[in-house]
């Protein structure tokens, strides 16, 4: 879907999107119900921080994601 991914060995991701503001993308991921972390410090602002839930969860997560990238 076009993020970059730092790697982890913790059980949540900390992602980018090359094409697309970390805010606009945690404010469309609540309105949807996804809740994931966005934090306002210069370096990690474009980040979001996702937590590796459910499958359920996920799947959720991933429509979301795909609904928010392909509508912007």
């Amino acid at each position: 879907m076009g993020f970059k991914v730092i790697p982890s060995a913790a059980n949540f991701l900390l992602v980018k999107h090359e094409a697309h503001e970390g805010i606009t993308l945690a404010q469309g991921l609540r309105k949807q119900g996804v809740i994931i972390r966005h934090f306002h410090q210069d370096r990690i602002a474009q980040y979001l921080r996702i937590t590796i839930g459910s499958e359920q969860d996920n799947q959720r997560l991933l429509m979301a994601l795909k609904s928010l990238i392909t509508e912007q």
